[in-house]
């Protein structure tokens, strides 16, 4: 397919596979990604590359490390090549059509512990129904990493309820409260009043290294005159209850859903959390690359209505036997 570039001294006709091989660059920053999101060989990318270079006058990318870096004029040019290709795509498949139930291709959706525990069995399922021959894979949750994989296409998706830089498409599917979680044997365990801050605040606690809570536990003992107190730090939230249950002087701040579903299996007790902490937002993120927008947006819908709404099925963290029942 031919377009027509509109210099300011010259009309040219571009080979639009040009244009998809820059954005192709763009996006994943290496000649050896673009051709494989292409279909294509590094040599036929960097012919292309080659060709586009001399169309415009320009080197267009240098390669810094092991990445390709964009000129100012590739940068100034992708925003608008996106755009066009976006729009030609999403033509024909107007005209084409995504059909899921033949797709065979790979969707990454990148998820914490807690969200692979909580939303992937829905997502499994709300996605393998409508195309059983989709390949699914949970990508472990990298907050540092998102802004990057989102833009490069590394991933598809993402559920966090970290904040993501980049101004990427998202959508919240949930507000989650938290609440306080001990042993039946706590010295607070009984109190019918409800735990007071003072008495929350001299608790020992346990909190998990990679919550994404924790910034806002910390702003609201802030407010409250206090600090967070760390006295045990595990990596992994599946590991709270059994040791929550054998250690009555410990207390921990775990979203109040999980809470719920532990205090149900195990010997635990929750109680109201004693700060005005603002609840944290779950969002789903999507890519902004290029490649494969049908599937992209029926993978994207397809979550929203799985999970969209939902506490997600957090009681197969303690081995529930609902875990394993039908939908």
């Amino acid at each position: 397919m031919l377009i027509e570039w509109k210099g300011c001294l010259s009309r040219r006709i571009v080979d639009l596979n040009l244009i998809r091989s820059f954005v192709a660059i763009y996006e994943t920053r290496s000649l050896t990604a673009a051709g494989a999101r292409l279909y294509v060989t590094q040599p036929a990318v960097s012919q292309a590359l080659a060709r586009l270079r001399r169309e415009l006058n320009d080197p267009l990318f240098r390669r810094v490390g092991r990445e390709m870096e964009p000129s100012a004029l590739a940068v100034s040019l992708f925003p608008g090549f996106r755009d066009a290709l976006a729009g030609i795509d999403r033509t024909i498949d107007g005209v084409v059509g995504f059909d899921p139930a033949l797709s065979t291709r790979r969707c990454r959706i990148a998820l914490s512990e807690l969200g692979e525990i909580g939303y992937f069995p829905s997502i499994f399922r709300a996605v393998r129904t409508a195309s059983p021959h989709v390949r699914i894979e949970a990508v472990p949750l990298d907050v540092q990493a998102l802004p990057e994989w989102l833009s490069q296409g590394t991933i598809d998706l993402a559920v966090t309820s970290s904040p993501v830089d980049g101004g990427f498409p998202h959508i919240v599917l949930k507000s989650q409260a938290y609440a306080v979680l001990m042993s039946r044997d706590h010295r607070l365990a009984g109190t019918t009043a409800g735990i007071t801050v003072e008495d929350y605040i001299n608790a020992d606690q346990v909190v998990v290294s990679g919550d994404s809570g924790l910034p806002r536990l910390e702003s609201a003992l802030r407010r409250a005159g206090a600090a967070l107190r760390s006295d045990v730090v595990v990596n992994h939230f599946a590991s709270l209850p059994s040791l929550l249950a054998a250690s009555p002087g410990l207390i921990a701040t775990v979203p109040d859903t999980i809470a719920t579903g532990w205090a149900q299996s195990w010997p635990l007790v929750l109680h109201r959390l004693p700060l005005e902490m603002q609840p944290v937002e779950v969002c789903l993120y999507r890519r902004t690359t290029t490649q494969q927008l049908a599937a992209l947006d029926w993978l994207y819908d397809t979550v929203v209505r799985a999970v969209g709404g939902t506490q997600g099925e957090f009681f197969a963290i303690h081995g529930d036997a609902r875990a394993h029942s039908a939908p």
